[in-house]
């Protein structure tokens, strides 16, 4: 399992009796897992704040071999954060087909994560047992990735017991642009809010 298949199934279970995080939210975390997993194969470095892919062998995982395939491969090669937010597009519906497709997700017939296609809960396999027993002890980075898409309903910037600058690096792109997502979800909130008001005119 990749970090971001444990982050999607880690959602799931947060989401289960509460407050799922929201789809653009958990598809940015998710691409920030990918880059995660990619600079532990040695697959990507950053150079300051750009990430630049090595001559690596391709991933076994197809996801990550996708990401790798979306890399801009030439100087002055691509900004992180430009590269999550595009990577990121449609990201958790993605991983929701695949961990579907491997059967390692169950529907759920309620409405809330990924409405869609009803919500899906973690399948009762070996594979979800492995990413849900240790969570007494959980990786560093896969918990501050949960916390920064709000998985629990709280969004937070602390990344504790993180030493790998890289990963941090990461992190903090990823909170970045989880916070600008919200901010652009208020600010069209409040337009649309102000369109209403003039389409129904003055009252009284």
């Amino acid at each position: 399992m990749t970090t971001a298949r444990d982050l999607l199934i880690v959602a799931l279970d947060g989401g289960a009796g509460g407050a799922a995080a929201e789809q653009g939210d958990l598809s940015l975390a998710l691409a920030g897992a990918e880059v995660i997993d990619l600079l532990g194969t040695g697959a990507v470095r950053l150079d300051g704040d750009r990430i630049v892919p090595a001559s690596q062998p391709a991933p076994q995982d197809a996801l990550l071999a996708e990401a790798v395939s979306s890399l801009v491969g030439e100087p002055p090669y691509e900004a992180l954060s430009d590269w999550l937010w595009r990577r990121g597009r449609g990201l958790a519906a993605a991983y929701r087909d695949a961990l579907e497709a491997e059967g390692r997700l169950a529907a759920r017939s309620r409405r809330g994560l990924f409405a869609r296609k009803g919500n899906p809960v973690p399948a009762a396999t070996p594979a979800h047992d492995r990413t849900v027993q240790p969570r007494a002890t959980p990786d560093a980075a896969l918990t501050a990735l949960a916390e920064a898409a709000g998985v629990h309903g709280e969004r937070t910037a602390d990344a504790p017991d993180i030493t790998d600058d890289a990963v941090a690096a990461v992190l903090a792109a990823v909170y970045d642009a989880v916070v600008e997502l919200a901010s652009e979800r208020q600010r069209r909130t409040i337009s649309e809010a102000a369109f209403d008001n003039i389409w129904r005119g003055p009252v009284g």
